[in-house]
């Protein structure tokens, strides 16, 4: 039995022992509901979902048979329902609760081949059905979490069959469907047990290589990191270590930071089409738990994994600084969190394991967790202080866990913190941020202190030192105006305090704290706190009317539960003695005290005094507050309602009797306090219980309304007190614990078997006596105020209207102030039974245990109160319409007395005490190395786990009869329900919204709770939106209601209430307010967005059943309202048309539906496309392209091959639509129209066709329309199905689901469609405006791509020459659509695009023939745009001989071109150039040794030798040497020849810098589209022209070269490549042009950046000298950037390069100082070699930002030496004392302690200048 249900109250658990049995028939149930020969049962289970959820949240016993049985059958409903995505949601998220429940204790074995077909049958096919995209939405979640939850279970084998399965889909990772592939790994390859022996390293090996191609994308990152480190959890089988640099040089990259002042983000990343990131939910941010959790897995003894984690973590410490926030933050801080969560884990699953672990070798030994805390010690002291909550948060969370596992290495960290925070001036958050940090480690402190097992023991000293320390200077924490800081404060006094078993004032020897005398700490304590709580000042004005709860306090109340939860520990803990002096300083504190601002405040403390020891504190506190509020009372005049009847004369009807202001104040006070300190009073209660009467009626009876409130909230809380259930004694200590007896043991919710539970909470059980008093009070204000409220309805009594209100009032208060108090006390309606036979509802299906107290009153008070209720309503809508705080009042009390039990799901969900709960300072984590002992949890105190248990208690109450009647048909709700439902629903169309709002949430309870009242109220409330008269308050309280959640899913099961709700939304065009119109607007698009089918029943056409005959009437009737010309508002037309879809799109799912329906509809959609309105033509776009499924004219694969000669098979396969569809084509001039109104469509932001918008922005074309308009998500707009990256095919004004809808309908329809199609496209493409030749390039896209019997012979006719029209056409500004259009023609066929489209040999054919030689540049350029839009498209590793052969063609041709003239088309050549390339390598790459009949094999050698890489390269190094010559020449000309020199220019070297040009242009746009990974080799060949044109005399030239750069320095370059690249960059660093020299140490800094780990240590070493030498270079910028780059490379990675570098720069400029000093002249020295020297101690100093390192002081103090030099020294020396001192301002204060005073001397002389001149 789980804890919280052993430590209900006795009752309630007694009860829960019932609930195994219950259980078990439930499982039954859905057994027996569930039928597999009929598909439609499922609907029939649905109804015990919510049943087995509550089992599930109850934490109830159950059996693990019934378990597993329901597994079963929920898999095998969940299997048989497809189409049926709300079913399958409910039963998918159910499943997965479960089965994360029981996952370790069941065995069973799922296939994953259905998951997927559902996955694949629902997301990834074009024929999406009409769901809602929400729905969509929620689909896909439940079934991937299916999937993972299920993974765990997948037989032995699937890996294999998974990994085969997905493999083809990654061959081509520039296709889409490779995400796609990468996704479904990711989501299905298990790592159970049963498939660990596919995990090999050869298969490692594989996964890395197919990372690597693509590089830059983090969606592809995310998936792939994910995989790798599940493999590395669950897979001990692999040996990791050869694996190591490449994982760890990823996961560096990863991070997208700013390196060397680079920007912080990938320049370009892969495009991933919008669906796949939608479905593979990925945030574009670095998979920072992914990473996290490998290198926690990977951490085994003796690995190479600990220098390369180490290294990691000090090249990403700097970006952890407060002063380097930025956007990689976040994953930073996600990165600390998810690698101190995954150490935890890992050591608490070794702990528990320990004894059958297969592998101890493994096991992290102490060394090892030194060893990671140390590491992670780096990240925790940078992001301390942060500036970012999140990350500091998180740091002091990672501090407690860390602390228990090595408290020697984190605690003096703390320690050493928090005393520097109180001594130097540091930020207010800083010091809320150190105080927060001692309270997350303070169980750590006292257990470390304690115990004796760790090692230092006298270091024990100086924790027990830092916890007094901290409470004697918390004291001073609390401050009135600083909120942050006095929360934190209160946080640790409470986490101190939650350790400590006992306050006790006796000093002896073992007293965990000897150094305080806790009456002298408490004294000053509640010192400090008075004066806290008399200078707070309240947060807002206290707002006047009903809703001013008691507590809406200050900060102290609002931000956090710290305030009432120290009070608690604190006054529960106190020993005796104590306990009554705090009592009696209380005391005098609330009597001499009146604080109307901090009401809460004080009612709490007094509540915490009560709770700790009621007798007591009732005798002294309340009894004194209590007496005090009778005598204010007493003199004050009264109204005579509060209950004593008498009076009514006596009043004067002169003058109306108030209170004074000031007295009114105080009495409010009191009152108010008083209910918040009784609230656990209880038993101790009774002894005033007569003044507390008198008190509650005369605070009715007084005329201020003020005091009204106040009155009622004391008569709430003491009806609380006195008959709920609640824990007594929560905060006294029971467990010690067992090394340390002062301290008190936590516990774990887990650690328990059956039989040894701990000792439960001490329970307020209600006596006898108590439940008189309570049942007395309900007699005096519930009942007398019902009969009042009753006469006063049925006779006038009061002649003053102004009286009567008040007396209204006040009765109402009076019953709604009981209602409140007793809560679910008083007993519930019955329900009527629908049989005769009245059944005793306790035979119901299941029981779930819960009770709020004991039951009081009965349910005939609670059944004539809903009578008084409802006569009363009438009246009130009657007489007094217009006043809302009745109204308010009435629904209030309606809302309590109908909806059982949802108080206390009120209260529960708004629990405030609930989240305190999750902060570290009270968590003691399930690993704990102090005194190690680990536990099977998480351990808290026992008072947290009991308010746990009381929560865990109001739940159930909440729940316990909520469902009990949805199960059975047999129960109908009562009568007096009903009377209420139809206030309700009166009152949710009242004209005041804060009436409507109130009125709509508890109908909407009521009829969740009660699925059979929905019908009646969406019947009515649909009359309201056809009735023409119906004022604006009432559609919108209509629309309210109807667009609730529980309205929509009772559409989809009531034929009835469906056609009236769409007949009633689609009639609604006559209301003419703005608000009422949105209102629909938003009901309309919700429907839309969850829709989720309609019912079956509609659809049966038998003749005795009147529905069929609905069906086909509803549609009669939607299609009459669809048409343009009956004049409705076009976005009524629109509605129109959706419904109409949907009707469609659900009936064809359907055995029983006509076909009649979807042809008509297909025809009035295509008739549509030619509407008027632009929205209604879009809409119908969407539909065609759902509704043309068939295509009987496209040609199988096996026809393309053979004769055309099958005509006779095609006439026995006719489309069902192609009749209706003909018809409407073929109508003179359709066509033309069609494209016409397509035309408008497109919006082209030129001045000129902005006209063709006019009508489509009507008053709001708001975002209501937009969702109507797009309809739902239409995953099958996502062609292209390549990345798209190249800027000549830019702008989005080809769409492709035009050029669908053209596709679909001839293959619907054969050639008739091309031949009506014919002259209107021919007209269209040569048209003068844009946007029609856009549509003519959809048209012609559409027919190229549709594949039909009898298109070859149209090419040959006249489809070949209108392409090469097109080609050879003058218009610049179209291109872009033409080229999408020979690219939609193109995409290869089938899902992932492999197979090939009819027409494409020929396209390309007709592309490839040279041009004529008269074509202009920009006929040129188009070609090549066009060429390169095809490419792209090509699949090139299954490329049939015709492509190779072109590829080789093209690849000579662009060589040849690459020094053409116009710059725009180098570029496109550039371009070309790259695809080309990238295609032959792929195709190279994947094995074709099988020799086809007619494969040209000299054509595939010539491919693969590559010889074209040689040529680029060679021609590439002269042609650098030229451009550079030419250049130097240039710059040596006077100015004047310059003009003449461009003439005399030899052509050549314009030819080379053409050339170049391209070349950059094919290096930006390999890199630019994610091809580079297969032209490496080719990059690096092109390495030194990149770094050495940075700076020419050609602009172009150069602003290319810049370009190329930057992306460059993304790239990681893997074996064998890098070898060549740093020999590249070696030499370049040698270049004799000295900007040469400077661009490759720019490039340098971010190269060993970026493949830190993969290079070796001869390499780095090799770099590391090449830098040194350039500090003496003879350019001056050269030495000071090399100097740059030399501390970069200190500050990552290498510590013995860098050490080594230090002493000889130390020592050298040690030498040099020296001799100067000899003789005060240049001694011979050069400036570059002083420079030098100088310049190597400086990179040294600013290597160490933030530190003090013990070299550093040295090294400072002799670069300060040096101020005096000549300049360019000087000036290096001040910039770097400068930012020296910049960077250790914050801590100096401490870190000036390292320096000697001398040293100190000579830094002060260099940074304040003699003069501000100097």
């Amino acid at each position: 039995m789980h804890l919280y249900n052993a430590w209900l109250p006795p009752p309630v658990a007694q009860e829960t022992k019932r609930e195994k049995d219950s259980f078990s028939r439930v499982v039954c149930s859905v057994k027996n509901s569930f039928k597999p020969d009929d598909p439609d049962s499922v609907y029939s289970t649905l109804k015990w979902i919510s049943v087995i959820d509550l089992f599930i949240k109850a934490k109830s016993d159950v059996s693990l048979e019934d378990v597993s049985t329901l597994v079963e059958i929920g898999l095998e409903l969940f299997k048989s329902s497809q189409n049926k995505l709300y079913a399958q949601v409910r039963w998918g998220n159910i499943l997965v609760r479960v089965l994360n429940k029981y996952r370790k204790k069941l065995s069973l074995k799922v296939q994953w081949r259905p998951l997927y077909d559902t996955l694949v049958n629902t997301h990834f096919t074009r024929d999406t059905g009409p769901e809602g995209w929400r729905l969509r939405q929620r689909h896909f979640e439940a079934i991937t979490s299916l999937v993972r939850s299920c993974r765990r279970f997948f037989p032995p084998g699937s890996a294999f069959e998974i990994w085969s399965e997905f493999r083809s889909l990654l061959e081509n990772p520039w296709h889409n469907s490779s995400f796609e592939g990468s996704g479904f790994v990711r989501l299905f390859l298990p790592t159970n047990l049963d498939n660990q022996d596919f995990f090999t390293n050869d298969w490692i090996k594989s996964c890395i290589d197919l990372w690597d191609s693509m590089p830059n994308c983090q969606f592809w990152n995310s998936q792939w990191a994910a995989l790798v480190a599940r493999v590395v959890k669950n897979c001990n089988s692999i040996e990791w270590e050869c694996f190591l640099p490449t994982l760890f040089a990823r996961y560096l990259n990863m991070f997208e930071v700013p390196v060397a002042n680079g920007s912080g983000s990938y320049p370009f990343s892969v495009d991933v089409p919008r669906n796949t990131r939608f479905l593979f939910s990925n945030k574009t941010v670095t998979p920072a738990k992914a990473i996290a959790k490998a290198i926690v897995y990977l951490l085994r003894p003796g690995s190479s994994m600990q220098d390369q984690f180490e290294k990691l973590v000090n090249l990403l410490e700097q970006y952890y600084h407060p002063s380097n926030g930025g956007r990689w933050t976040y994953s930073l801080e996600r990165f600390l969190f998810h690698l101190v969560i995954q150490f935890e884990k890992r050591l608490q699953h070794e702990q528990q394991n320990t004894e059958n672990s297969r592998q101890p070798e493994l096991l992290l030994g102490r060394s090892e967790r030194m060893y990671f805390v140390n590491v992670v010690l780096k990240l925790i002291d940078r992001g301390q202080y942060s500036k970012n909550e999140h990350l500091s948060e998180t740091v002091a969370a990672a501090t407690s866990v860390l602390s228990y596992v090595e408290p020697s290495l984190v605690l003096p960290f703390v320690a050493s913190r928090f005393h520097m925070a109180l001594e130097t001036m540091t930020a207010t958050h800083q010091l809320k941020i150190a105080v927060m940090s001692v309270a997350f480690v303070g169980r750590s402190l006292f257990l470390t202190s304690q115990s004796t097992s760790v090692e230092s023991v006298e270091s024990g000293d100086e924790f027990t030192d830092l916890l007094m320390v901290s409470l004697s200077n918390v004291l001073l924490g609390m401050d009135a105006n600083d909120p942050p800081k006095t929360l934190a404060t209160m946080q640790l006094i409470g986490s101190i305090f939650s350790n400590l078993a006992y306050l006790g004032d006796n000093i002896d020897e073992s007293s965990v704290l000897p150094m305080i005398r806790f009456s002298e700490w408490l004294d000053e304590f509640l010192c400090r706190l008075f004066s806290l709580l008399l200078h707070l000042e309240p947060s807002s004005v206290t707002n006047e009317g009903l809703h001013s709860s008691a507590t809406s306090g200050t900060f102290l109340v609002e931000d956090g539960p710290y305030y009432y939860c120290m009070l608690e520990i604190l006054l529960g803990r106190l020993s005796k003695s104590l306990y009554t002096q705090a009592l009696k300083k209380v005391c005098k504190f609330v009597k001499t005290n009146i604080l109307p601002g901090a009401i809460a405040e004080v009612g709490l403390l007094c509540c915490a005094c009560v709770h700790s020891n009621p007798e007591e504190a009732v005798t002294h506190l309340i009894e004194p507050i209590l007496s005090s509020v009778i005598s204010s009372l007493e003199g004050v005049p009264v109204t005579g309602f509060g209950g004593r009847g008498t009076s009514k004369s006596s009043i004067s009807k002169k003058a109306k009797p108030t209170l004074s202001p000031a007295l009114e104040t105080s009495i409010d006070y009191q009152l108010k306090t008083l209910s918040v300190a009784i609230s656990y009073g209880g038993p101790a209660l009774l002894r005033y219980k007569d003044q507390f009467k008198e008190a509650i009626v005369s605070a009715f009876d007084s005329p201020s309304w003020k005091v009204n409130g106040a009155g009622d909230h004391l008569l709430r809380s003491l009806l609380g007190s006195l008959i709920l259930y609640y824990p007594i004694d929560q905060y006294k200590c029971i467990f010690r614990h067992p090394v340390a007896s002062e301290l008190e043991e936590w516990i774990s919710t887990k650690d328990y078997a059956n039989n040894e539970l701990p000792i439960g909470p001490k329970w307020h059980i209600p006596s006898d006596e108590e439940v008189n008093f309570a049942n007395e009070l309900l007699n005096l204000h519930f009942k007398a105020a019902l009969d009042d409220l009753f006469t006063m309805c049925q006779t006038k009594i009061h002649s003053d209207s102004g009286d009567e209100k008040e007396h209204l009032k006040v009765t109402l208060l009076r019953i709604d102030s009981s209602l409140q108090g007793v809560l679910s006390c008083l007993p519930d309606f019955r329900p009527s039974s629908s049989n005769a036979v009245v059944e005793d509802p306790d035979h119901t299906s299941f029981l779930i245990a819960g009770a709020t107290g004991s039951s009081v009153g009965s349910t005939q008070l609670r059944e004539k109160a809903a009578e008084v209720i409802h006569a009363s309503c009438k009246y009130l809508l009657e007489e007094k319409s217009d006043d809302s705080i009745l109204l308010i009042l009435i629904i209030r009390i309606m809302d309590a007395l109908a909806n059982y039990g949802s108080l206390e799901y009120d209260e529960w969900s708004n629990h405030r005490q609930a989240w305190k709960l999750e902060s570290a300072a009270i968590v003691e984590p399930p690993i704990n190395f102090i005194v190690s002992s680990h536990s099977k949890g998480k351990r808290r105190p026992r008072w947290a786990l009991i308010d746990k248990a009381y929560m865990h208690n109001t739940w159930r109450s909440s729940q316990s009869s909520y469902h009990l009647l949805r199960t059975s048909a047999k129960f109908i709700p009562s009568d007096h329900l009903n009377l209420l439902m139809d206030d309700l629903l009166n009152l949710c169309l009242h004209s005041y919204e804060t009436v409507r709002l109130l009125a709509g949430k508890s109908l909407l309870k009521l009829i969740k709770r009660w699925p059979s009242m929905i019908s009646k109220c969406v019947l009515s409330l649909a009359e309201n939106l056809k009735d023409p008269n119906a004022p604006e308050n009432v559609v919108l309280g209509s629309c309210a209601v109807l667009a609730s959640q529980s309205v929509l899913k009772h559409l989809t099961t009531d034929p009835k209430a469906f056609s009236s709700f769409i007949i009633g939304i689609l009639s609604s065009s006559h209301h003419e307010s703005l608000k009422a119109q949105k209102a629909i607007n938003e009901l309309f698009v919700k429907y839309n967005i969850y829709f989720a089918g309609v019912s079956r029943s509609i659809f049966r056409t038998s003749n005795n059943d009147m529905d069929g005959q609905v069906f086909g009437d509803l549609v009669s009737q939607i299609i009459s309202m669809s048409f343009d010309s009956i004049g409705l508002h076009w976005r009524y037309n629109l509605m129109a048309n959706r419904v109409l879809l949907l009707l469609a799109m659900a009936s064809r799912n359907d055995p029983n539906a006509s076909s009649m329906i979807l042809s008509e509809t297909a025809g009035h959609f295509l008739k549509n496309l030619k509407s008027q309105l632009p929205q209604t033509r879009i809409l119908a776009i969407s539909a065609l392209n759902t509704l043309l499924k068939e295509s009987p004219y496209k040609l199988s694969a096996g026809e393309q091959s053979g004769s055309s000669g099958s005509g006779d098979l095609q006439e026995s396969t006719k489309s069902s639509l192609e009749g209706v569809l003909t018809k409407v084509f073929q109508e003179e001039g359709f066509f033309d129209e069609t494209l016409n109104s397509l035309s408008h469509v497109h919006i082209i932001t030129d001045t000129e066709s902005t006209s063709s918008r006019g009508h489509g922005n009507s008053s709001f074309q708001s975002f209501a329309d937009k969702s109507i308009t797009r309809f739902y998500f239409d995953f099958s707009a996502s062609w292209p199905r390549t990345p798209s990256w190249i800027s000549l095919l830019g702008s989005d004004t080809f769409y492709s689901n035009f050029a669908r809808i053209f596709k679909r309908l001839i293959q619907e329809c054969g050639m008739p469609v091309l031949l009506a199609l014919r002259g209107t496209l021919e007209e269209f493409a040569n048209a003068k405006e844009r946007s029609k030749q856009c549509v003519a390039a959809e048209a012609l896209a559409g027919v190229l791509h549709s594949d039909v019997d009898g298109l070859l012979e149209a090419w040959d006719s006249w489809l070949m020459a209108q392409l090469q029209n097109i080609i050879l056409a003058q218009s610049v500004e179209s291109i872009p659509e033409w080229a999408a259009c020979i690219r939609y023609a193109v995409t290869g066929k089938g899902k992932y695009g492999t197979k090939v489209p009819l027409l494409r040999q020929k396209i390309l054919d007709c592309l490839a023939n040279p041009l004529p030689s008269t074509a202009t540049t920009t006929i040129v350029a188009k070609r090549y745009a066009f060429l390169s839009a095809v490419l792209i498209e090509i699949s090139p590793q299954k490329m049939p001989a015709a492509e190779i052969r072109l590829h080789n063609e093209l690849l000579e041709e662009l060589l040849g071109n690459m020094c053409h003239s116009s710059a725009q088309v180098r570029e496109a050549i550039g371009v070309n150039l790259s695809v080309l390339c990238s295609n032959i390598r792929l195709y190279a790459s994947s094995d074709h040794d099988f020799s086809h009949e007619g494969r040209n094999s000299d054509i595939d050698n010539r491919l693969k030798d590559g010889s074209w890489v040689q040529i680029l390269i060679k021609r590439a190094s002269e042609v650098v040497i030229n451009i550079q010559s030419t250049s130097q020449s240039d710059n040596l000309e006077t100015p004047i020849d310059s003009k003449l020199q461009d003439v005399h220019l030899n052509g050549d070297s314009q030819d080379d810098v053409k050339w170049m040009e391209t070349l950059f242009h094919f290096i930006i746009s390999s890199l630019k589209s994610g091809r580079s990974s297969y032209l490496l080799d080719v990059i690096v060949g092109l390495l030194y022209p990149v770094i050495s044109l940075q700076e020419t005399s050609n602009k172009d030239l150069s602003t290319l070269a810049k370009a190329a750069f930057e992306l460059l320095k993304w790239r990681i370059f893997w074996e064998p490549h890098l070898q060549e690249a740093v020999s590249v960059i070696l030499s370049s660093a040698n270049d004799s042009n000295w900007r040469t020299r400077s661009a490759t140490l720019t490039y340098l800094r971010t190269f060993m950046y970026r493949h830190t780990f993969i290079l070796s240590s001869v390499e780095k070493q090799q770099i590391w000298s090449t830098v040194e030498k350039l500090l003496i270079d003879n350019q001056v910028e050269v030495r000071e950037h090399a100097a740059a780059v030399l501390a970069g490379l200190m500050k990552g990675g290498d510590e013995d390069l860098a050490r080594d570098f230090r002493d000889r720069a130390y020592l050298k400029a040690n030498n040099l100082q020296r001799k100067r000093k000899q003789r005060n002249l240049s001694s011979g020295h050069s400036i570059a070699s002083i420079h030098g020297a100088v310049l190597a101690l400086t990179a040294s100093v600013l290597s160490a930002p933030y530190d003090m390192p013990s070299w550093l002081p040295e090294h400072v103090t002799l670069l300060a030496r040096f101020a005096g030099e000549p300049t360019p020294v000087k000036s290096t020396v001040t910039k770097a004392v400068a930012e020296f001192r910049r960077t250790h301002a914050d801590t100096w204060n401490v870190q000036k302690n390292s320096f000697t005073e001398e040293q100190l001397e000579v830094l002060a002389d260099t940074s304040s200048s003699s003069s501000y001149f100097a």
